[in-house]
């Protein structure tokens, strides 16, 4: 009986390390869709893929464009904070910031190295996209984050998403958070720990 009972305890340990790994742990996230490939211009006029900046990274994204008179800017504002909180608890290494511009036309690299610089972004692990068509990010985020992102007709303003996307390494979206009042930074923290 002892024999049976050890038998037991060690196959429940070998189930538990088995699903320490990083696929496993996507499995746990209330989302997985495929992330497709995005080609764009970041703010340095550097041509630059989605996948290369997902590539051993996870990533945070969120869509933006700088003409924006609503929630923009506090959402950008709560972006460069969760970047501070990510290296204050070591993960700099691990994390990747992308802000995807739907204002193509008017978001320029300048124009997005402007509005960057006023939120103190580090581009060490943060970039700004643009270089595309509007249609392109339209569809992009349309199918790839299942988000809208279209232009308010009749004006300069945009319809998009006010979240934080969360990307595992596998290219995979895994889970998206309130960006703009109150981001639940720590819930945010411990989603890339378990990535780890």
């Amino acid at each position: 009986m002892k024999r049976l009972w050890l038998v037991v305890l060690a196959g429940l340990f070998a189930a538990s390390l088995a699903g320490c790994g990083k696929g496993n742990a996507e499995d746990t996230f209330p989302m997985s869709v495929e992330i497709g490939e995005l080609e764009a211009v970041n703010q340095n006029g550097d041509t630059v893929k989605l996948s290369e900046l997902n590539e051993d990274k996870i990533v945070i994204a969120d869509f933006i464009f700088t003409n924006c008179d609503t929630v923009c800017l506090p959402m950008t504002a709560n972006m460069a904070k969760l970047q501070n909180k990510i290296k204050e608890a070591g993960l700099q290494d691990d994390v990747q910031f992308v802000s995807i511009s739907i204002d193509p036309e008017e978001d320029t690299p300048e124009t997005l190295t402007e509005y960057s610089k006023r939120h103190s972004a580090d581009y060490s692990n943060w970039t700004f996209l643009t270089g595309y068509t509007r249609d392109e990010i339209e569809s992009f985020a349309n199918v790839s984050f299942k988000t809208p992102a279209a232009k308010v007709e009749g004006s300069n303003q945009f319809v998009h998403a006010t979240s934080f996307f969360l990307v595992g390494e596998s290219g995979t979206l895994l889970n998206k958070y309130e960006g703009v009042s109150d981001p639940p930074f720590e819930e945010i923290i411990k989603d890339i720990e378990k990535l780890k």
